[in-house]
């Protein structure tokens, strides 16, 4: 076979809808949110830059962000603007789980460290199928656990206490959630999340997938809100002041409940706030307050909720989409065939790529690492200069901040999608490390290498010395 007789990836479908992938918007939707936003630099408004004190991880399900969104197995458009994201209460847990736990670097004896339990499992380019694993213990996460035993560790010289230590998975009690998505179109995303039960037992699970329009109305008072609202019993439609028209539908019997993406001051700040804030679908799930969530079923953030039991050795799938208005009305078959469809696809895709790779547990590595890559491609917001000066909406921040951290860095403005270490988000990104993962992105989606390298050297980026932001 000559080399021009040879398969090319640009052969494949995949490929092919790669090639146009910036004409056409095939990477406008991804794996852009964040599994963490609380701690982070960006979010950090205090007065000596203690970015882990000043948004804990008990603030997270109450406290609007700044700066980006955050969730379990995210899937958004390239701004953030609607994120999708499992939530998960096994009725035992103190508090909804929306987002991965971990520690800080004061709490961790080797620093900050997550302490959850998931994996990537495929991806390609183009994100028209993308597919990941959480594992979900039984019974109580053992919040406190983790925290006491790592704190006792003094000394970097001692291992890290991690969730399975606990003795949490003991007799195989958890489950495994596999969340699938695929692209039917550009902008038309289907989600199915399969739910295995690996125990002895029938165990209930509620299953919430939530779809949450990211808080940028509470810092300018000249910002829209966009709207989440029920149509038709079972559908939401989505309504954004700069995105078209979007209808989510799960198809399967749910319960729609809605609130707003707004902080809960009544319980962080102990005001007399009234209304349906972030928090309400953990009131509304475990605290069992039904009047925590909006009775006119509207607001900024929606969840489709599913209460599941599960039997031993079983599974339950369940199936949503989220499509432009106007489309025919979707159904669980077509859900499937989609993924059918971009599954064959990505086969063929690195079929090609690792046709010189002889052993078959070499190629599954190489697939599953490149899916790391992948789902590791974060939206990262952060305008310096109004970071430092505060909102006009919000309280002034202490002066000293005014020549603390990022203070020479003031022409800085990020809004991009960035390679990023991991996905428990770094509190910034590392150039370092985003050049070496070009290296590896070459292999599969070279354009998208390039644009990483020039973004950093951008004007809005790179210091006027010189120096790459990192």
């Amino acid at each position: 076979m000559s080399e021009d007789d040879e398969p090319h990836l640009l052969d494949t479908e995949e490929g092919k809808r790669l090639h146009r992938a910036q004409a056409e918007g095939w990477r406008r939707w991804g794996p852009y949110l964040s599994e963490r936003q609380w701690g982070t630099v960006r979010e950090d408004y205090s007065a000596d830059g203690s970015a882990w004190e000043y948004f804990p991880h008990d603030h997270a399900r109450s406290r609007a962000y700044r700066w980006g969104e955050d969730g379990i197995a995210g899937f958004s458009d390239e701004a953030c603007n609607w994120c999708l994201s499992l939530a998960l209460w096994n009725g035992k847990d103190p508090f909804l789980k929306e987002r991965m736990y971990g520690l800080t670097n004061q709490q961790g004896n080797h620093g900050e460290d997550v302490k959850e339990l998931w994996w990537y499992l495929d991806g390609t380019p183009t994100h028209s199928l993308m597919r990941m694993l959480y594992k979900y213990p039984q019974g109580e996460f053992p919040y406190e656990a983790l925290l006491a035993e790592s704190l006792a560790r003094k000394g970097k010289d001692l291992p890290e206490y991690e969730l399975i230590d606990t003795g949490i998975f003991a007799e195989q009690r958890y489950f495994d959630i596999v969340v699938d998505y695929a692209k039917a179109a550009t902008d038309d995303i289907v989600m199915r999340v399969t739910v295995s039960n690996r125990g002895p037992d029938a165990a209930e699970l509620d299953l919430l997938v939530q779809l949450v329009a990211r808080n940028v109305w509470s810092w300018y008072p000249t910002t829209s809100r966009p709207l989440l609202r029920a149509i038709d019993g079972n559908r939401v439609a989505a309504s954004h002041p700069t995105l078209p028209p979007m209808v989510f539908t799960p198809l399967q019997e749910a319960e729609l409940l809605f609130c707003e993406n707004d902080t809960n001051t009544r319980r962080l700040y102990k005001s007399g706030a009234v209304g349906h804030f972030k928090d309400a679908f953990h009131d509304y799930v475990v605290g069992g307050d039904a009047s925590a969530v909006n009775p006119l079923r509207e607001g900024t953030k929606c969840a489709a909720r599913s209460k599941l039991t599960v039997p031993a050795g079983g599974e339950a799938v369940l199936r949503f989409r989220f499509a432009p208005q106007g489309g025919p009305a979707p159904t669980a078959a077509d859900c499937d065939a989609v993924l059918a469809a971009r599954q064959a696809e990505a086969d063929a895709f690195y079929a090609v790529l690792q046709q010189e790779i002889a052993d078959p547990d070499a190629k599954l590595v190489q697939r599953q690492a490149l899916a790391g890559m992948l789902w590791s491609k974060q939206f990262y917001h952060y305008d310096i200069l109004h970071w430092l000066d505060g909102d006009p909406l919000q309280p002034k921040p202490p002066a000293s901040r005014l020549g603390g951290r990022n203070s020479h860095w003031k022409h800085l403005y990020n809004d991009s999608i960035i390679s990023m270490p991991d996905t428990w988000e770094y509190p910034w990104y590392a150039a370092w490390d985003l050049a070496f993962h070009a290296v590896t992105f070459a292999l599969i989606d070279p354009d998208f290498a390039k644009r990483q390298l020039t973004l950093l050297v951008r004007d809005w980026y790179i210091h006027p010395n010189g120096q790459l932001p990192a």
